[in-house]
């Protein structure tokens, strides 16, 4: 009779190379779940060169499943044309090797070969990326000694690593990244690479090869301890510094991603050093009655530089803050001077969820200062969440949010165009050259403060305070933010294009 035979031998996948079920699920489970950490990991890696947006979050998952493509298809050829034993070893080795070394690789590329930085963050999600994905058509081959099993073992492995990839994501998101600084993840996942590489060298070849790959471990990690634009702490959501400001003993300067957040002087609150900040105080201070204490929420914390000053200048202001990073809180409270009884509190939570649990009219004053990057998280910008700020301020509430932006001021002109849609009366506060008041000049761009509120506010005053306080900013409002605004569209929840209307500062200029 003729027809295919199920026999091993017939099939040409002696038994002898097979894998046992136990060892064959803990390399698939694995393999995939460091895929996911790797991937995860390189997102917040990056976020201090090119920022934390969709683009940045695109490009890695696309990079990613580039590389989970590229390992299954060629590891599945390979595995085909060589002993996959052979294979498994060199595989999670030299995956290994890479992801241990990519925190001084990158820091390393970011500060001395930025123009390269794309290049070499793709390769060092790819290389490991695709060796990792390959495991597991190399372990499937090593599996099948049966075309009787054939759907049986395909299907268990492809479930097995699904959920290998599902526990990655989720023990990198919730565990790791809030206990260990990103590079101790990565240099802690190449080590356990590297010794499961040395562990199946040792089953099939003896120690060969291993002890070289744990020299590169262990440079890749001493290296990673000096390597340049390391932080003083890694927190869940930032690479941070603090750097003391040589000009004054109290002069802080928080430091986010490698962007000055906040300054603070911790002897003298009412110093402020950026501009957007005086321009925000002199809002606040024409808007209400000298030294009057307010009740204020504020959407996103940092160094809680207004705050402070409320809490001098308004002796009894209530400020409460939702900052989402509990280590930007821990810093605040640790190295920048924060003290129980300025009557500041905060709270490690989304600025909209903030919005949420306040009262209906429980406020006087809103403050807007969130950013991921420098860019403002989308969900606090749209319609809905200004309609939110609207009903938790009073009658007599006022809203004031710095913004940035840059080349055609897309983003700063759609919020306007927002917040118009909500709130009565609407003024734009910036250098007169980036909101159209000298339309001579080409915009540059950088920080703008907004203020909205259902009262007018006496801009006559808010003038004078910019001006005693040297901004050298202007207000716009009424036709002059009309015409500025144009057609910008209005943002909503189901379609607020942030990270696409936001323009870079383009340093050629």
């Amino acid at each position: 009779m003729t027809g295919l035979s199920s026999s091993p031998a017939a099939q040409g996948t002696p038994r002898a190379d097979g894998l046992g079920a136990r060892t064959a699920a803990v390399l698939v489970f694995g393999s995939s779940a460091a895929v996911l950490v790797v991937e995860i990991v390189a997102l917040r890696l990056l976020a201090p060169y090119l920022g934390l947006t969709l683009e940045t979050s695109t490009m890695v998952i696309g990079i990613a499943l580039t590389a989970i493509a590229l390992g299954s298809w060629f590891g599945g050829r390979i595995a085909d044309q060589v002993n996959p034993r052979r294979l498994l070893g060199p595989a999670l080795g030299l995956s290994g090797a890479v992801v241990a070394l990519t925190p001084v690789v990158l820091r390393t590329t970011a500060q001395w070969a930025p123009a390269t930085l794309l290049l070499i963050a793709s390769l060092t999600i790819l290389v490991p990326g695709a060796l990792l994905s390959a495991v597991t058509p190399i372990v499937t081959k090593l599996r099948l000694t049966s075309l009787a099993e054939t759907g049986t073992v395909v299907g268990r492995l492809s479930g097995v690593g699904t959920v290998g990839a599902i526990v990655g994501t989720v023990l990198t998101g919730f565990v790791l990244v809030s206990r260990l600084p990103v590079s101790g993840i990565l240099i802690g996942l190449g080590t356990l690479l590297v010794v499961g590489s040395a562990l199946i060298e040792w089953r099939t070849r003896g120690w060969s090869g291993t002890p070289a790959l744990a020299l590169v471990i262990l440079v890749g990690g001493l290296a990673t301890t000096v390597a340049p634009g390391g932080c003083d702490t890694e927190t869940k959501y930032h690479c941070a510094r603090v750097v003391a400001d040589p000009d004054r003993n109290g002069g802080r300067t928080l430091v986010l991603d490698g962007l000055n957040h906040s300054y603070v002087d911790i002897d003298d609150p009412t110093f402020l050093k950026f501009k957007y900040v005086r321009a925000i105080a002199s809002v606040v201070d024409a808007a209400f009655p000298e030294g009057q204490p307010l009740k204020a929420h504020h959407l996103g914390g940092g160094g809680l530089t207004v705050p402070r000053y409320l809490a001098v200048t308004r002796p009894g202001t209530r400020s409460a803050v939702s900052e989402i990073d509990k280590g930007v809180v821990r810093i605040n409270r640790e190295r920048l001077g924060l003290r129980a009884e300025a009557g500041i509190a905060v709270r490690a939570e989304d600025g909209r969820l903030g919005l949420r649990r306040l009262g209906a009219g429980s406020r006087d004053l809103v403050v807007g200062d969130a950013f991921g990057g420098v860019s403002v998280p989308w969900h606090l910008t749209t319609v809905e969440a200004m309609t939110d700020v609207r009903r938790v301020l009073d009658e007599d509430g006022l809203y004031v949010a710095n913004l940035i932006d840059h080349g055609d001021m897309a983003f700063a002109r759609a919020e306007v165009a927002t917040l118009s849609a909500i709130f009565k009366h609407v003024a734009v506060i910036a250098d007169p050259t980036d909101i159209g008041l000298d339309p001579t000049a080409t915009p540059e761009g950088g920080n703008l403060v907004v203020l909205a509120s259902h009262r007018p506010v006496d801009l006559r005053a808010t003038q004078e305070t910019l001006d005693a306080r040297q901004t050298g900013w202007k207000i716009a409002t009424g036709d002059d933010v009309t015409s500025w605004t144009g057609d910008a569209q209005v943002l909503t929840d189901d379609h607020a294009p942030v990270d696409q209307l936001l323009q870079p500062y383009d340093s050629s200029q």
